[in-house]
């Protein structure tokens, strides 16, 4: 993705994705970037492993560990960030990217202005942070970005909640196969979550023949479908 351009478009709930026109596709979908993004990895996979019904169920971890494939734009990475202030839960957050957007594309975004304006200055300093090494965002939120290719990312199954977020299959179908699954349930701890929009069939049986209790679930507005994994 490294030599396309990148265009940016609004979105249904008004907020900004990327889009390249060379592999027509977007970095966050057309019905809505915060919107889904929100449903998609928030809901379903930060808050679902941190809660039971309206209970926190992570008193015996103090810290929640989180892995992302694909930091592109941050957002997933300020709505986890927000999340951890306000729900007073310590995060240590790593994400993978291996082609980082430019810091003129990024102000252009500017999500912080679009969630809350008291945590804009936090997501542009997610972006200003240093790369490859812990960075304290906030005394609830420690990032690591980490320069680099999922194959080449070496990790112990520390991991509570992964959120991954490549490209679509058709787009970078080096992405999606079974060396890559058994990569992500490699990393997960025992009771971690995964999940991802594609709800592609082939998808899910791949994150099941890597280790996953596997399960549809509801999508994001324009997506009738996701999968979530489980690592039991």
């Amino acid at each position: 993705m490294k030599h396309y351009g990148r265009e940016l478009q609004q979105t249904a709930d008004g907020t900004y994705t990327l889009f390249i026109p060379e592999i027509d596709e977007h970095y966050h979908s057309v019905n809505g970037a915060i919107t889904e993004a929100n449903h998609v990895y928030i809901k379903e996979a930060l808050l679902h492993r941190l809660y039971k019904g309206a209970s926190l169920v992570i008193k015996d971890k103090e810290i929640i560990k989180v892995l992302e494939v694909g930091f592109g734009t941050g957002l997933n990475a300020f709505l986890t960030l927000i999340n951890a202030i306000e729900n007073n839960i310590r995060i240590e957050y790593v994400t993978l990217e291996l082609y980082p957007l430019s810091q003129d594309i990024i102000s252009k975004i500017n999500y912080g202005a679009f969630v809350d304006e008291r945590y804009s200055g936090l997501y542009m300093k997610l972006h200003e942070s240093e790369w490859d090494k812990p960075v304290e965002i906030d005394k609830n939120f420690i990032l690591t970005k980490k320069n680099i290719d999922l194959k080449d990312f070496i990790s112990d199954p520390v991991f509570d909640v992964v959120y991954f977020d490549a490209f679509a299959p058709d787009k970078q179908p080096e992405m999606w196969n079974d060396e890559i699954y058994k990569k992500i349930v490699d990393s997960m701890a025992e009771n971690g979550v995964m999940t991802t929009y594609c709800a592609k069939g082939v998808v899910r049986r791949g994150f099941r023949d890597a280790g996953l209790t596997m399960e549809r679930i509801p999508g994001p507005p324009g997506k009738r479908e996701m999968i979530r994994g489980s690592k039991i």
